[in-house]
């Protein structure tokens, strides 16, 4: 793909997302995002076979945002403990500023998780795969007394859902639990943190 084809694809996508936003995925139509590009719906296809390939694009993109943040939190030279919190309370704080306020695109993340599940297995594979080197260290290292850092990577995950989830943000917020930090706390102290390996 040359530089041009790429930066028009980048148009695209920028373009969708903005109208997912305003008007929402199920009444914005590729005739729309051409119209807004100046060109014609069959150069829209050229790029994307489908709306569907566009929303994929739109979505993944967020993830592989939300991956780079945590991702460099994980590779910093702090302990576990403190790079796992960091992970999470960021994971909670970018999905609650991208879709609590914005039902719109709730309904782009709804789609996404139905039309395009292999995108979403994607990202959480790629983020599993973040936190478990985090959890990993913090086992050799002796932090955590978990002794399957993927077991115990697939709980944290799992644990989170409520807080992380795009959907489940706006749908759960209402309801009564514990906050983002003792969820956090909780997590840490399911991993053993702070224990003395016996």
């Amino acid at each position: 793909m040359s530089t041009i084809e790429r930066d028009t694809r980048h148009e695209i996508i920028d373009v969708a997302e903005r109208f997912f936003r305003q008007i929402g995925y199920q009444k914005t139509t590729v005739a729309d995002i051409a119209k807004s590009l100046r060109m014609s719906p069959a150069n829209v296809y050229r790029f994307f076979d489908s709306k569907k390939a566009i929303n994929e694009a739109v979505a993944e993109r967020s993830m592989i945002e939300l991956e780079a943040t945590v991702a460099a939190i994980a590779a910093e030279k702090r302990p576990a403990a403190e790079r796992l919190r960091d992970i999470l309370a960021a994971t909670c704080r970018i999905n609650a500023a991208r879709y609590l306020d914005n039902h719109r695109l709730h309904e782009m993340v709804a789609c996404a998780m139905e039309e395009s599940w292999d995108v979403v297995r994607g990202h959480i594979e790629r983020y599993d795969a973040i936190l478990r080197v985090v959890v990993a260290d913090g086992v050799a290292k002796g932090e955590f007394t978990a002794r399957d850092p993927i077991t115990a990577t697939h709980c944290v995950r799992m644990a989170m859902l409520r807080f992380c989830h795009p959907l489940l943000l706006g749908q759960c917020a209402e309801l009564p639990g514990p906050s983002i930090e003792e969820m956090i706390d909780f997590i840490l102290a399911g991993l053993g943190a702070g224990r003395q390996v016996a």
